[in-house]
């Protein structure tokens, strides 16, 4: 009986109302966090930028060096909970430069893993919407993946969703969840969120978790919402709408196994005609 009860686990996506004032999404994401760790959550995730609002001019204000204030509270709640912490992303400060950051911590508080938003945000639809995370931030060049007693879990953000390869990567390297922390807007939202995250899933045969910030209509960059965990039928399992919320679904990894038999693509591919490989090693 046990070793069936470990084929599945919760995950809980905090769409987290994000304030101006960095105090108060600390204080407001650590209640959030350990109420979704007294409901049984072992994988909690929190949105993009959920330390401060997104956009390029907030970028250098809230920026903090890795560790400090932000990631001493994540570090201290993962412990606290005995839980695994997906802490969306901060803007990290390193030397000169300003990256999108995702940090995870174990049950013990350990860093486990850090992840630098490798496709940076810069589109330009006209009429729409115009952004260029370039001119504020730099690009990672790091996958980032870590082991928990259920699976290994894959780690990306927001723009990072779009590129297929990515996460088929991180599929090769073994694992059975992907997690994109991230805020689309009210433009590429409504069109590509979900069928993004569903098709990433339906792709790879495995769940994908995004996790965004609730949505502010007076905000300068409008979150879509609508944190979601697709699985790999390409179902949404779970899904918020555009208020704060946490969403929470299970991840069965008997029902990925049997998709993965029924429908073997991964065993079926021509990797005499193609392949894919990253050119760095897993981090």
């Amino acid at each position: 009986m046990a070793a069936a009860c470990i084929r599945k686990f919760r995950v809980a996506l905090v769409q987290l109302a994000v304030v101006k004032d960095k105090a108060s999404n600390l204080q407001r994401a650590g209640q959030l966090i350990r109420e979704a760790a007294g409901k049984g959550a072992n994988i909690i995730a929190l949105p993009e930028c959920f330390n401060c609002p997104y956009g390029n001019k907030y970028f250098p204000e809230y920026a903090e060096s890795i560790p400090g204030a932000s990631t001493d509270l994540l570090s201290s709640i993962a412990k606290d909970c005995s839980i695994y912490l997906i802490g969306g992303s901060i803007p990290e400060r390193d030397g000169n430069r300003l990256y999108n950051t995702c940090t995870v911590f174990g049950p013990t508080g350990t860093l486990l893993t850090k992840f630098r938003k490798m496709h940076l945000f810069d589109i330009d639809i006209p009429g729409k919407i115009t952004f260029r995370e370039s001119d504020a931030l730099s690009p990672g060049d790091q996958f980032a993946t870590f082991d928990t007693e259920w699976c290994k879990v894959g780690v990306a953000i927001c723009y990072d969703l779009r590129f297929k390869d990515l996460a088929s990567i991180y599929a090769q390297q073994g694992c059975q969840l992907l997690c994109y922390p991230g805020a689309f807007n009210m433009t590429t939202g409504p069109a590509h969120w979900e069928l993004l995250v569903r098709s990433r899933a339906l792709d790879n045969q495995l769940y994908v978790a995004t996790v965004s910030p609730a949505r502010d209509e007076a905000a300068s960059y409008v979150a879509w919402g609508h944190s979601t965990l697709a699985n790999p039928w390409g179902e949404v399992v779970a899904k918020a709408n555009e208020k704060e919320d946490i969403v929470y679904g299970d991840v069965d990894l008997e029902f990925l196994e049997n998709v993965r038999k029924q429908i073997p693509v991964t065993h079926q591919r021509r990797l005499d005609l193609y392949t894919m490989s990253s050119q760095i090693p897993p981090h």
